[in-house]
């Protein structure tokens, strides 16, 4: 009889705990848009009054002043938070799309992107990766310094038509142009040997470079296919998208040919790992260097869905692979896809 209440009681207690941690982030959530809201208003006001009244610039120095005497024991009312305010309301007062994923954000995160992004495609692409993956300030930190918006824009893959509409953003966003190994200590002349046995090695900080959800299954992965070994040099599985994912690596750079190995891999896996509940499987072919138009006509009659990608051991995007990002319309099409995304990262 003891034993039955003890179980009863840990069930009752596990339930009671995910029950309180629920709750406490719902009500972390509705204070966090509150504080948004009533720093919308403040910034509002201030245009306002500046707009119709003719004030200047010393009525944001008087009223942080006024209202810091008023409310001593209440951070957040500084002279530099009031521009802040100010600007934000500026920002997105026309930007029906953005306005309310501000609210969905911490203030400090609304702030860094607002001062490292002037472009309202950059910030929708921050913002809404942000409320996704549930960035904490240094994450996002570190994604505007190594040029995330960029690098997935510049994404170069055949998901387009190979991928089923209703993860096709998904599996996007979990390829990136480029991957950074920075963690790595290789010399700059390295074998695909070294390179994979490095990688392994730091299997854990490899797969936060993957970009998250990711889970390790191997290295020199065995396929058997007609009496003949064929070995994967990498394979990983996605939780969110319920796939296995390929990985050739080249220290080289990218020749068409890797494509239709990379394509037998994918049917091979398919037909004899893929689990009947699991989506078919993704490549990524992960190159020192890569000619975007040799990629684009490697994978264009392509039926398997394969993203062909570059790695580098520094976290800066060079300046000459800027002019490869899409035209705006094009990028307002990624970043619709994000919105459709399914699992959200809790607002740290």
């Amino acid at each position: 009889m003891k034993t039955i209440l003890s179980a009863e009681y840990s069930t009752l207690l596990l339930e009671l705990k995910e029950r309180i941690h629920k709750a406490q982030y719902a009500a972390l959530k509705a204070v966090n848009k509150e504080l948004i809201a009533l720093y919308w208003d403040i910034g509002k006001s201030i245009v306002t009054r500046q707009n119709n009244l003719g004030w200047g610039k010393s009525v944001v120095e008087t009223l942080a002043r006024d209202l810091q005497n008023e409310f001593p024991g209440i951070l957040g009312f500084s002279a530099r938070n009031l521009w802040n305010m100010r600007t934000l309301y500026l920002a997105y007062q026309d930007n029906q799309k953005l306005q309310p994923l501000v609210a969905e954000i911490s203030w400090t995160k609304n702030v860094i992107i607002m001062e490292r992004c002037k472009d309202l495609l950059q910030r929708e692409f921050y913002l809404k990766m942000t409320k996704k993956f549930g960035w904490t300030k240094d994450v996002l930190i570190n994604q505007l310094g190594a040029g995330a918006f960029e690098r997935f824009m510049m994404n170069q893959t055949n998901f387009d038509k190979s991928v089923p509409a209703k993860y096709r953003h998904q599996a996007k966003l979990a390829v990136k142009d480029e991957y950074t190994f920075d963690f790595l200590e290789l010399a700059e002349e390295h074998s695909e040997k070294e390179l994979e046995r490095s990688l392994v090695d730091n299997v854990r900080k490899f797969l936060v470079e993957m970009g998250g959800f990711f889970t390790f299954v191997g290295n020199q992965y065995r396929l058997e296919i007609d009496g003949s070994e064929f070995f994967i040099d990498l394979l990983l599985y996605h939780r969110q998208l319920r796939c296995l994912v390929a990985i050739e690596l080249k220290i080289g750079a990218f020749k068409p040919e890797y494509a239709g190995k990379m394509q037998f891999y994918l049917s091979a896996l398919n037909d004899t790992v893929r689990l009947s509940e699991e989506n078919p499987s993704i490549g990524i072919i992960l190159c020192k260097e890569k000619s975007r138009t040799f990629v684009e006509y490697a994978l264009q009659d392509s039926n398997k869905p394969i993203g062909v990608s570059t790695y580098s051991f520094s976290t800066k995007l060079p300046r000459n692979l800027k002019k490869y990002l899409p035209s705006s319309e094009e990028m307002i099409k990624r970043l619709e896809g994000l919105a459709e995304m399914g699992l959200e990262g809790a607002e740290r």
